[in-house]
Formats: structure tokens, sequence, C-alpha cells
């Protein structure tokens, strides 16, 4: 097997591998190489996500996340056509259920314009009701170029077309990196079982981004914190309840969009997710617990002041994990007439979240230099949806930071 490559990306997930895609169209007589530690791609962040292709109508006008959602979901689109991925572009509400929304929700639609998101616009609660006839809201936004999607059958075949190159570039997977040694024109990339050497590294580690930037050499005054988000499913009598996508107006002091309810392209749908901090960052089990984990989170003052200023949330977040009746009582808020036997609880995801020193949560993207790598230190969503938008401006990236011909 070649040990030798013009570019090692650490981390398979869907930004890693949509970068990996990119670079061997731009540059296809480079050999580009990804390293995952897990059995499979995607095994994290990508396909613990709730596979919603979001619109772009959320985020700041010109901002990296709103112009890279917006162009990376009809690229998406065209692309899951393309290769025949199962996708549905069913559309979505966002519904505001007390005055004290309506100011947001106008902020958001005016985003949504401001962004060129198209098929959008202001309803009244009857259309609402047509809509959603379970739901319940004084006025409402409707999102149509909202889709859903399985982000895990995106990446694969992300991976596939990388590995179909046929110019030696490929997908590893169950290749963990330990560590890094680093020479003059190029660095060996150490995994639990072999060497690598590249001329330039690229690290898209989600969960454990920090860390492996750390491991490469470079500095970064960001902490990755993890957040788990708890999903229940509609029973087969919730199910006739929810037709597609039905969201809350989010919470303009937060980053996380609030419970919503959500179709499965599978089949099902889902209700959540909540965010509670967690004590493992890859525990997917409510009571998961990693001493090294733990122990790096509360010994990273930004943690401590990020908790004084949500403590509050907080503590709602972690009565919604534990209590049925409360997270009940949360999505009755759009669906007043939820009964406690028209959910049962299902899975859970987690969320890398990057943290400044203060306590402030990264909002975009951040990417870190050093010598002959690049790090992507925080990849927040819409990061699937925009996953070939992110993947092209990286890949955009490299190519003038390493000067690559």
């Amino acid at each position: 097997m070649n040990q030798n490559y013009d570019i090692i990306i650490v981390g398979g997930g869907i930004v890693g591998l949509a970068t990996a895609l990119k670079l061997t169209r731009i540059h296809p007589n480079k050999t580009i190489l990804v390293l995952e530690k897990e059995k499979e791609v995607a095994a994290h962040q990508t396909s613990h996500n709730s596979g919603v292709i979001h619109s772009g109508i959320y985020y700041k006008p010109g901002s990296y996340k709103a112009r890279n959602c917006v162009e990376g979901r009809r690229e998406l689109v065209k692309f899951a056509q393309e290769h025949h991925i199962q996708h549905d572009i069913c559309g979505k509400i966002i519904v505001a259920t007390d005055p004290g929304e309506l100011a947001h929700m106008n902020k958001v639609y005016n985003n949504g314009i401001a962004n060129g998101v198209e098929d959008i616009e202001i309803i009244d609660s009857k259309r609402i009701k047509e809509i959603e006839p379970h739901c319940q809201g004084i006025s409402g936004l409707w999102v149509g170029c909202t889709g859903i999607i399985d982000y895990g059958d995106v990446a694969r075949k992300y991976a596939e077309l990388v590995n179909a190159t046929g110019n030696g570039s490929k997908v590893l997977t169950s290749q963990k990196v330990v560590g890094f040694e680093k020479s003059a024109n190029f660095t060996t990339v150490i995994t639990e079982s072999d060497k690598f050497i590249g001329k330039y590294i690229i690290t898209t580690s989600g969960l454990q981004a920090d860390r492996i930037t750390k491991k490469e050499g470079a500095k970064t005054d960001a902490a990755i914190v993890g957040f788990r988000g708890d999903y229940y499913d509609l029973t087969e009598k919730g199910l006739s309840k929810v037709r597609n996508l039905i969201y809350p107006v989010p919470n303009p002091k937060f980053p996380f969009l609030g419970v919503h309810f959500t179709r499965m392209i599978k089949g099902g749908t889902e209700c959540g997710p909540n965010a509670v901090f967690v004590f493992d960052r890859e525990g997917y089990k409510k009571t998961a617990f990693s001493l090294k984990d733990t122990a790096e989170a509360f010994g990273y003052k930004g943690t401590w002041k990020f908790f004084g200023k949500h403590w509050r949330f907080g503590l709602d977040e972690y009565r919604g994990a534990f209590s049925k009746t409360y997270f009940l009582n949360r999505l009755r808020k759009l669906i007043p007439d939820l009964q406690m036997d028209d959910i049962v609880a299902s899975r859970c995801g987690i969320r890398a979240m990057a943290l400044g020193p203060e306590g402030d949560m990264l909002d975009d993207f951040k990417i870190e230099k050093h010598g002959n790598a690049l790090h992507v230190i925080n990849s927040p969503s819409p990061a699937a949806t925009a996953s070939l938008a992110y993947g092209n401006e990286i890949a955009l990236m490299a190519t003038e930071y390493f000067n690559l011909k």
C-alpha cells in the first residue's frame, strides 16, 4: 500500500470527505488520503444529526455560514439527484406561538430574503393549520426549499467517489491518528497501526478538533465542548400529527434551534433535540462519563464563563433530558394535543461546540494555519447541508496556502 500522499486529511466526517472530493476535482494530479479512526466514515456528527437540508434562512446576511448554506444546499440537492441519493424537498414551517416571538421571526424572514433563500413567505394561523393541521401558532414562516436526507448516505458517496478517482487517492477507516512527526518538507502521520507521509495536512476532526490541532503542533485558544441532543420518536399513534417539519422561532440568545419535529427520510418522525453538556465527547448515553473529557472541559476557563452566562438555559435543558413530561410540555408548545403515548425515547447525537476563552460560542468557521497544515477547528451547523460549499472553500484555501499547482 502506498504510504506517500500529497495531502492527508485527518477526519472522515462529511466536511473532511467533501474537502477530499473537491481537492480531487481541483487537483486531479494530487493524491489525497483521508484517515478515519472509526470502522465507518461519518460515524459521529454526520450520521447523528436530524438529516435536515437547511435553507440558509437563519444566518446573518453576508456571513460565511449564510453564503455557504444557500450555495451548498443547491449543490447538495443537485448532487443527490445526480447520484440517486434518497431525499425530499418537503418544506418546513417556523411557528410563532407568542407575540414576543414575532420580532425575531420577522428578522429571520428578512435574513432569508437578504441571503437569497427562495420560496419563503410569512403565513398566518389559518395557513399554518392547512400545512400542519395539529400545529397551533399565531404566525409563521413557510420555507419551501428545506428538505430531508440521510447525511451518512451522502458522506459514503463522497468517500466512494474519492476512492474511484483512479489516481491513488483513498479513504481509509480504522486509522486512529495518534501523532505527527514533522520534517522539513513533509509530515509523517502516525496511526495506531501505520505511518503515512504527507506533504500537506488538513484536519477536520469534529469532536476531537482541538486535540488533533494541538497534536500537530498548532496553537488554538478555542476548545471543543460537547453538547448532547436527545430525541424522541413519534409512535404509530402520534405519527398522524406531523406531516413534515415544524420548528419554533429560535431563541436569539442561544445557537440551538429549539425542539422541533422532523420527518426522517427513511421513515418515522423525530422530536427534539434538547442541548445538554456532555461528560464524554463521544458518549451516546445519558450516563456516559469520560474523566479525560470532563477534566479538560472544566479545566478550560471558557467553559465556566459559558456556564455563568447560560446556567438557567442549561438547567432547563437538563430537566428535558431526564423528564419525559417536561420534554412533552415543550413539544406541546407547537402541537398542543400531543399526548404522553404519542412519543417514545429514541437516539441522541453530540454536537461539537467550539468555545472561546471568554465563554463565547464560535458562531462561524474557524480555521488555523500552521506550517504545512490547515486545521478546521469549528465547522458548525449547517456544515452537513453546506458540506460541498465548505469543502470547496477549504480546498481553495489549501490551494492558495500550500501553493498547490
